[in-house]
Order: C-alpha cells, then sequence, then structure tokens
C-alpha cells in the first residue's frame, strides 16, 4: 500500500458497545420531552415489551450502512442475548460490511469533501464519511466465489447460502465480530431478499461465468421460507432500522399467508427508525398505520421514529439491554425449521 493511501486508511472505525452504557435514564426523560425524544421512548417501551412476550418472534430488519457506520456490535449482542429471532436484511450490510470485517478488513474514518477522483486512483470507495479499500472489496468478492464454488450446483435461498458463508467464517474467520457467525451459531436465520445488489453478486457473476454447472440465489424461497417462518411463529415483532426491500418484504410475508389460506396474524408489534419522509409515498417512510389498511400490521403497538440510526439504535438497544427483559428468552434456533 503506498503512503498517500496508508495515511487516509489510518484510523479504524470503533463499534459502539451498548453494554458499556446505561440508556434507561436518558430514554425516562425523552419519555416526559416531546416530538422524536418521546417517539424513541414509546419505541423503547414496545420494544421491551416484545422481549416479555414469549410467544413473539423478534424480526431486526436492517437497511443502509450500518456496520460501516459502528453499529456491528448492536447486531451481535441483539442475536448473543436472544433478543432477536430472524434477520432480514439487505445485501451490502451482511456482504460489503459485516462479512468483510470477519474477513479480517475494516471500514476507516473518512470525510465528506475528499477529493472522489483521487480516491477512485487509489482504490479506496466512500460511504459518506467512511472509507473502505476497494482491494479488499475484491479479497471479500472472490470469497464469495470461493464459497459457491464449493457448494453442489443447484437453486438456494439467501439463507442457505449465507450459512455457509457463516460455516466459512467459522473456519477462517480473522475478526471473530461478526454478526454473520454469531447467527451462524445461535441458529439465527438472515434473509437478504436482494442478496446479488451486494458483493456478493460480483461473486456470483464471476462463478456463474466460470461454471456451466452453477449455484443460484432464488428470492422466490427467501420469500417462501420466511412466509413458512411467520405461520410457523404466528405472533411477531419488526424491529426496522431503515427500510427499503427488507421493510416491504417481511411485512408482505403476513398477506402471502394469506393468500395460501393460512390465516396468520397481522405482525403485532412494530417499529421503525428512519430518517425517510412518508410524503411522497415512498416505501421506507411510509408508516405502520398505513401498513395497517393492507392487512401487515396491527395497530396499537406500532411507533415510527424519524431519526438516524448511529443515534437512534444504540440508545433503544441500551435501553433493552440493561432493562433486561430478554433474560428470561431462550433461543429458537429457527434455523431448524428448514432442517429437513
Amino acid at each position: 500500500m503506498n503512503k498517500e493511501k496508508s495515511k487516509l486508511l489510518k484510523e479504524k472505525i470503533k463499534h459502539i458497545d451498548i453494554k458499556t452504557f446505561n440508556s434507561i435514564p436518558i430514554i425516562e426523560s425523552f419519555e416526559k420531552m416531546a416530538f422524536q425524544s418521546r417517539n424513541l421512548a414509546r419505541a423503547c417501551i414496545i420494544y421491551d415489551k416484545m422481549l416479555k412476550d414469549d410467544k413473539c418472534t423478534n424480526i431486526l430488519c436492517l437497511a443502509g450502512s450500518l456496520v460501516s457506520a459502528g453499529l456491528k456490535k448492536i447486531i451481535i449482542d441483539l442475536i448473543n442475548f436472544n433478543m432477536i429471532d430472524i434477520i432480514v436484511s439487505s445485501g451490502a450490510i451482511v456482504v460489503d460490511q459485516d462479512f468483510f470485517e470477519g474477513l479480517g478488513f475494516y471500514h476507516y474514518k473518512g470525510f465528506i469533501n475528499a477529493d472522489d477522483n483521487k480516491l477512485r486512483k487509489l482504490m479506496i470507495d466512500r460511504i459518506y464519511d467512511t472509507f473502505i479499500d476497494e482491494e479488499n472489496l475484491r479479497d471479500c468478492d472472490n470469497t464469495i466465489k470461493k464459497i459457491a464454488d464449493s457448494m453442489k450446483p443447484k437453486t438456494y435461498s439467501s439463507r442457505e447460502f449465507i450459512i455457509e458463508m457463516g460455516k466459512y467464517l467459522d473456519k477462517n474467520c480473522k475478526n471473530f465480530e461478526s454478526f454473520v457467525l454469531a447467527a451462524y451459531k445461535k441458529e439465527v436465520p438472515i434473509f437478504c431478499p436482494a442478496f446479488s445488489d451486494s458483493s456478493a453478486g460480483f461473486g456470483l457473476v464471476h462463478h456463474q461465468t466460470e461454471k456451466k454447472d452453477h449455484i443460484s440465489i432464488d428470492s422466490v424461497k427467501d420469500f417462501k421460507e420466511l412466509t413458512e417462518l411467520k405461520i410457523n411463529s404466528k405472533d411477531t415483532g419488526l424491529l426496522m432500522i431503515g427500510g427499503g426491500v427488507p421493510k416491504n418484504f417481511v411485512q408482505d410475508v403476513v398477506v402471502a399467508a394469506d393468500i395460501l389460506g393460512v390465516n396468520a396474524p397481522m405482525h403485532k408489534y412494530a417499529i421503525q427508525l428512519t430518517v425517510a419522509d412518508e410524503r411522497d409515498g415512498a416505501l421506507s417512510g411510509s408508516t405502520f398505520k398505513e401498513a395497517s389498511s393492507w392487512g401487515k400490521v396491527e395497530q396499537g403497538l406500532e411507533q415510527m421514529v424519524f431519526g438516524e440510526a448511529t443515534i437512534t439504535f444504540p440508545l433503544l438497544a441500551s435501553y433493552a439491554y440493561h432493562k433486561g427483559s430478554w433474560k428470561h428468552r431462550k433461543p429458537k434456533k429457527l434455523n431448524h425449521v428448514f432442517s429437513n
């Protein structure tokens, strides 16, 4: 690595640890305030109810640049302390960010007024004020290809492929702080309905170009499997960080169950942390009240919080962790539903 590049890729992003601070006092203060502080306090209370509800399966939805921003440890803790049971994510968070760090690579503190033409020449990619080494990303792409090459040629759900990624990290991990690895060990299903919209896509394109008999990722199989989990679980709660495809995907399973002739109840609890605006009808900002008209989310125990996730997510997760309602929860190990 040349001196100019190494100077820019110097300070690593450090992941926040919710166990080291207790947000309960500030959230209780927010409850007595107004606007988004009160909305966040209500979201915290709803999440605590989700954790107290033994019959509820909790689904974490992830979109945006969360791991690269320093939120990885929160996701790992939610898995390890049985605070979530299923993950539905964008491909980038799973592959380019978490799996990438599991391979021993890092995200670095950058700056928004960087010379992007210069960054491109140095093979540095920018996510707002974060830098990534493009050469490391190419290694990540090639590792995805290596995993795909080792698998029996057939069609897989993204959940099945991500299990193979977890197995790979279990044997070859250089950084054990990975939620893909944690989910593999705890049998927590991870779905990426747009899996190829990530570094995985480059690796899989390379795999399919080289191999006449190759694997494929089937997003319909993802939809079917998540619908089966909804039917199996009955009561469900949503914790959404961002919106996009994961948000719509997980809400639609209620309608899918109905089309299959199964009376699966609407999602009982729902929280979304987002900066999206509802006024243009965009998916990321569409309210749960709106989703209720589609028969997806019950009204009463739902809360939208319009605030940026690097601030709101640590506060919510710390509140839930220090409240301790998760301590009675046992791992559901929902990958076992598909073991046969």
